[in-house]
């Protein structure tokens, strides 16, 4: 039979009115007191029921996660991030996988807020009107994760990302490559996406560079797409000597491709991209990338979710952390 806080009660002599406070970290009970009620519970097995105390207290101290590709090491080191800061603050995760779609994206957010969610983290690519209607009926504090809005009226935490694509192609620039190529991602997608595809486009226009639009594919991130992608630029009259791919998963199909033309990385074409996953340094030739704080993402945000949920004052609702190039091996010199 379920052990009942009646049970543990009379098992330690006391009312159930003090078993409730010690339950909830009350500061009001003896030590004495304390021991004996944690030393019930002990022996019974009790576990206190979650539903009810959120009830009671109108907290559930959860928190929901929306995240777009949960196989993705990308979100998964986000999502780390955000699961160390929720137990340093004694919040709880629950984390829903949306495949990147729309549709699932806004079933999700609505099912999370149905089971009472204390505040929610989304992770996503466009924020849509209809993602917008569905923050809006939430009674809950809402953190955008590594996107934002196009408004910027949601609280949110990420990168520049037209900034981080800018130093990418520069890196390329500064090593004497004009001819350069873009993986990118659907430019519906405003950071991973539209974002880098226009940091793309200003750091040409910035070198002088004309801007081609046959140099540039769009994939869906995935390794599959960098392979493609690339062999579409293999097949050009005149071939890149260096492409920029929105994320590492991609510059790596891109890399095997060309390696399995018979070309070398970087010695015919040089690849760098932005993201900084582990797979970067897996890779060989290691893969040369702009590093984004994912993990630091993950933790910034669920603290910014933390003091909204508490009411707390927030300075800045808008955090934009820093970027950083990492040199490896697959960018070289145009000859």
């Amino acid at each position: 039979m379920t052990v009942t806080i009646y049970d543990v009660a009379r098992e330690a002599g006391v009312s159930m009115a003090t078993v409730s406070r010690v339950v909830n970290n009350n500061p009001n009970v003896k030590p004495q007191t304390r021991k004996k009620v944690f030393e019930a519970i002990e022996r019974l097995g009790y576990r206190p029921n979650a539903v009810a105390r959120g009830l009671a207290s109108k907290k559930t101290t959860t928190v929901g996660v929306v995240i777009p590709d949960i196989s993705n090491a990308i979100f998964a080191e986000v999502a780390r991030g955000i699961e160390d800061i929720a137990n340093m603050y004694h919040y709880n995760i629950i984390l829903c996988n949306a495949d990147k779609k729309k549709d699932k994206e806004i079933r999700v957010i609505n099912t999370l807020l149905e089971k009472q969610v204390d505040g929610l983290l989304f992770m996503g690519g466009a924020v849509t009107d209809e993602h917008l209607q569905a923050f809006k009926t939430a009674n809950v504090p809402i953190v955008l994760c590594a996107t934002t809005d196009e408004n910027g009226s949601i609280p949110s935490v990420d990168i520049d990302h037209e900034s981080a694509a800018f130093d990418a192609v520069q890196t390329l620039i500064k090593q004497g490559h004009r001819s350069i190529a873009m993986i990118g991602g659907t430019l519906q997608d405003p950071a991973n996406g539209y974002s880098r595809f226009q940091g793309y486009k200003r750091a040409l226009e910035t070198a002088g560079i004309t801007y081609d639009e046959n140099m540039v594919r769009i994939g869906n991130y995935r390794y599959e797409s960098g392979v493609e992608a690339m062999k579409y630029f293999l097949e050009l009259a005149e071939k890149p000597s260096a492409v920029f791919s929105a994320t590492d998963e991609m510059a790596i199909g891109a890399i095997h491709a060309i390696q399995d033309a018979g070309l070398k990385v970087p010695e015919d074409i040089s690849v760098i991209s932005v993201d900084n996953s582990r797979m970067a340094s897996m890779v060989r030739p290691q893969l040369t990338t702009v590093a984004q704080p994912m993990y630091d993402i993950g933790a910034v945000s669920m603290r910014l979710l933390t003091k909204l949920m508490k009411k707390e004052s927030v300075e800045n609702p808008r955090v934009v952390l820093p970027h950083e190039v990492i040199t490896r091996q697959s960018v070289g010199n145009k000859e």
